[in-house]
């Protein structure tokens, strides 16, 4: 039978209403089935050993009468060689089947492997912190990733970026990843070496962390240039530009300006109050405000659906590459106009959010009219039992408001 007499084959109607089948040549027992409703498809009828079977090839048109021979012919040439194809096609769909279930996510298995592991956290943030590295850096990159085809390469591109400007943020980074992944293996999600494995592995890719980065402080403005940074820093717009301007204000850190939520800010005494759970010494923080850290909050749009203060785009917390982003992005600015830009003094390297802090430290340092047990309780330091509890009583918040006042104000020394 030719293309085109196929073409014209037809299901005969009622009263027959059961599939028909017509014999196009070429290959013993390659038949056209015809439906009552009019679709079309290949079938090969043959032997299989004793059984006779029903083998489809696939549709038509989509499939053609030539194109339907040269598979009909394979089919028999495998029956030939001992394979029986149905059975056969049960097996790799078996297979697909358990592959798939096999498969995860690495955003799924952190999600597994924390809700196991649970018992050996210190505290509820310990945890929080462990998922967060996870989550702020490790995400973007492999998140979305089967844990079976994450690869050194993959590891690369999370930890590279940060490997010698956040040293021990990425080495605490590289560990939590590869105890996923080595959660993974166990479970039965993967095979093979684990891509973020140290020792002989990423050591010959990586430098050491002991010989990169300043481990012990950040980078940070010289303090004589941090007027003229928040000059410029104001007249940026966008979210994470007034979170790193109220980080200023405030000599806080980055994880607690970006995960301050409106229910923090008791504007009446015009406090901004960190629960214990979001410190990092595990202890509720007061912070008091200046009109000019009032006035920004002020300025903030309320996001429907959103808790926090400085929301990402999509409502959930802001990350802290976006306020780092600021930084790089005010730099490259200085860059082009061929200054020095925004550079520490003692180590070369490109300021940091964090090492703002360090910045009102040393300022506080010149002002003595400011102790500095004062200094370092605004900072959210540990420091001695008895002077803490000295520096607790009910007159340092207003004591801290207007040594913070004095703060902004050489902040703003430079602002119109």
């Amino acid at each position: 039978m030719k293309p085109l007499a196929v073409g014209r084959l037809q299901h005969p109607g009622p009263p027959r209403q059961s599939n028909i089948t017509y014999a196009v040549g070429g290959v013993a027992g390659l038949m056209l089935q015809i439906t009552a409703t009019g679709a079309r498809s290949w079938i090969l009828r043959t032997l299989v050993g004793t059984l006779r079977r029903e083998i489809g090839l696939g549709s038509y048109p989509e499939i053609s009468l030539g194109d339907a021979r040269d598979k009909a012919r394979t089919v028999k040439d495998s029956i030939k060689a001992g394979i029986d194809p149905i059975e056969q096609r049960k097996a790799a769909r078996a297979s697909l089947i358990v592959q798939q279930k096999r498969g995860l996510t690495f955003d799924d298995a952190v999600q597994k492997y924390l809700a196991t592991k649970t018992a050996e956290f210190r505290n509820e943030k310990h945890k929080k912190q462990w998922r967060s590295t996870l989550d702020t850096y490790a995400a973007p990159a492999i998140g979305k990733m089967q844990v079976a085809d994450i690869g050194v390469h993959d590891i690369l591109r999370v930890l590279e970026p940060i490997w010698t400007t956040k040293t021990e943020t990425a080495s605490r980074l590289r560990g939590r990843i590869e105890n996923v992944l080595a959660w993974a293996t166990v479970k039965g999600h993967r095979t093979g070496d684990n891509p973020a494995r140290w020792r002989g592995h990423l050591s010959e890719t990586l430098p050491k962390p002991s010989k990169v980065g300043d481990r012990g402080n950040h980078p940070a403005l010289a303090l004589k240039d941090a007027a003229t940074f928040f000059e410029s820093l104001r007249k940026r717009e966008g979210t994470a530009a007034r979170a790193l301007e109220f980080l200023m204000l405030t000599a806080t850190r980055s994880g607690e300006v970006r995960g301050m939520c409106w229910s923090e800010y008791q504007a009446d005494e015009q406090l901004w109050i960190i629960p214990a759970a979001r410190m990092k010494a595990g202890k509720e923080h007061r912070i008091p405000l200046t009109k000019e850290a009032v006035a920004l909050l002020k300025a903030m749009p309320k996001m429907q659906g959103s808790e926090f203060v400085f929301a990402a785009p999509r409502g959930g917390k802001l990350s802290d590459m976006s306020i780092s982003a600021v930084m790089r992005r005010m730099q490259d600015q200085e860059e082009q106009k061929k200054h020095t830009g925004w550079i520490d003094p003692r180590s070369g390297r490109l300021a940091v959010p964090h090492g703002m802090r360090s910045v009102f430290r040393d300022w506080a340092a010149e002002h003595t009219e400011y102790p500095t047990e004062m200094a370092e309780i605004a900072l959210a330091h540990t420091i001695a039992n008895k002077v803490e509890a000295a520096y607790r009583r009910g007159d340092m918040i207003e004591k801290r408001r207007l040594m913070m006042s004095d703060w902004a104000a050489f902040l703003l020394e430079k602002s119109p």
